[in-house]
């Protein structure tokens, strides 16, 4: 299951990350590597997805969390 299709509150665990190597080492300097629990805040329209990880909030859009895989 990717992140863009998660539910709002529930908590994911992230599996894999397919995004270019300079997007995907931002997201680990920010906390987000496999095995961290990502918790879905809010989506807007389909687009901006508000995600929890480690404590912080993030604003991720949608051609982003298409590439998250979690689990």
């Amino acid at each position: 299951m990717y992140l863009c299709d998660g539910k709002i509150g529930k908590e994911y665990k992230v599996v894999d990350m397919n995004l270019p190597v300079n997007m995907e080492k931002r997201l680990e300097a920010l906390g987000m590597t496999s095995g961290t629990s990502v918790a879905v805040l809010n989506s807007k329209n389909k687009g901006v997805l508000i995600v929890k990880v480690r404590g912080t909030r993030f604003a991720l859009g949608r051609n982003i969390t298409k590439n998250i895989v979690v689990g």
